[in-house]
């Protein structure tokens, strides 16, 4: 009926399919839905009509009159044929393969035809990074080279778009030679078919891309902001999804980087509390103590004891929220573990009136030994200074010798075997 208004219908579920605004420009389209779309891939255990939503749901708005038409009536207004710039709604197969340079596999096939797109394989990279990264997060830009499908053949590798089947591998992309190795002895070895590389495909001189020259990738550099975020772990990954090298009929891969934290030469790190080792002398131990810590986000931290407190010799104290930032809740922190050892003084000797100064502070000595003698009835000793590792292995070398010296001190004994008759 001539003058009709559209009817109107629902113009955000193509939106929330992919997950976008609807102000969402056309790479964050691309973006949604190539990350949807691997993620719910039949191949990979998706959910066949979600793969089939995603399809859809990209198909119209990265058409600038469909989606033109999607915002102003709603799907019904497609389905009527409105905007329609022929056609109607493509395979959704066919949608996938355009999108990562694959093509129509055409002649009917199964109805999963993308299945004979092969899985690209991810590119893993370290990244070594500081405990100060890690504590503060940073962000590092990478420059990385990759292949990439070319966008004047679309990664057909010819101007016509079309390729002939080797006729040295019979299109299985491996040839098989023999050689004998002994008289009635053959070997067989398979190897990559040399005029196809591999591919299974050839194409004529003439009718090369020439971009690529028939390689149907070429080489691109990209510069990826790797994103550390605070308390991120030791081995972490972080993943950007299908950005490894493109090749045809190929599901890209992604490329990884996985998280080495370096030494660091005052914190030692345990999940996401931190530990330190401070080396105090005898009288900052017994006396009180004080010390200027920087902390890895450069603050000034004052260390000090309590008025009147005595440290032992491998005690530990522990300051809390001074370890790491929990990773995703970067204000909750763990805790700084100071472990404390005391120098005591190498000198030597000391004079009566240091002991006597000395005493007077420290707890009285016993007067009597352990065993409850009179200290004048015993007998007195001397104590030298010894190195004890030292001390252990000339005993054992003594040892040794002495056993090989009664070796040798044996009288010689004949022994005689009996045959019995």
């Amino acid at each position: 009926m001539f003058g009709r208004a559209p009817r109107r219908s629902d113009n955000s579920k193509y939106y929330e399919v992919l997950g976008v605004s609807k102000s969402a420009s056309q790479d964050e389209l691309k973006k949604a839905y190539r990350k949807a779309a691997i993620r719910n891939h039949p191949d990979k255990g998706g959910d066949p009509e979600k793969f089939k939503e995603l399809a859809q749901a990209y198909e119209v708005l990265s058409d600038p009159e469909k989606r033109e038409t999607y915002d102003q009536y709603g799907e019904d207004a497609l389905k009527e044929g409105m905007g329609s710039s022929g056609g109607g709604v493509h395979d959704h197969f066919d949608i996938f393969e355009s999108f990562f340079g694959g093509g129509s596999f055409g002649g009917g096939g199964s109805r999963f035809r993308a299945s004979r797109q092969k899985q690209g394989e991810d590119v893993v990279h370290t990244l070594r990074v500081s405990l100060e990264d890690l504590y503060n997060g940073t962000t590092k830009k990478l420059s990385l080279s990759r292949n990439r499908l070319c966008s004047k053949c679309n990664g057909k590798g010819s101007k016509s778009g079309a390729s002939g089947r080797c006729y040295g591998c019979q299109g299985t992309g491996m040839r098989v030679t023999t050689r004998q190795i002994a008289p009635g002895m053959i070997q067989q070895m398979q190897h990559v078919c040399p005029e196809c590389r591999g591919s299974g495909e050839v194409i004529s001189e003439r009718d090369r891309c020439s971009q690529c020259k028939g390689n149907k990738v070429s080489q691109e550099k990209k510069v990826l902001e790797v994103n550390v975020e605070k308390g991120m772990q030791h081995n972490q990954k972080i993943v950007f999804e299908g950005e490894a090298d493109e090749a045809p009929d190929t599901i890209t891969g992604d490329i990884v980087f996985v998280l080495q934290q370096k030494d660091h030469s005052k914190f030692k790190r345990k999940f996401d509390d931190l530990y330190m080792e401070h080396t105090l002398t005898l009288t900052e131990a017994l006396c009180g103590f004080q010390f200027v810590l920087t902390h890895l986000d450069g603050r000034q931290l004052l260390i000090k004891s309590n008025p009147g407190e005595v440290i032992k010799p491998d005690q530990y104290k522990a300051i809390n929220d001074e370890g790491m930032p929990s990773y995703g809740r970067p204000f909750i922190k763990g805790r700084l573990y100071i472990h404390f050892n005391v120098d005591f003084p190498e000198s030597g000797v000391l004079s009566p009136e240091t002991c006597r100064g000395i005493e007077t502070i420290l707890p009285a000595r016993p007067g009597k030994s352990s065993s409850g003698m009179e200290l004048d009835e015993c007998e007195e000793t001397t104590m030298h200074n010894v190195n004890i590792e030292e001390e252990m292995r000339r005993k054992e070398q003594q040892r040794q010798q002495e056993a090989y010296d009664s070796d040798d001190d044996e009288p010689n004994v004949h022994r005689v075997a009996c045959n019995q008759q």
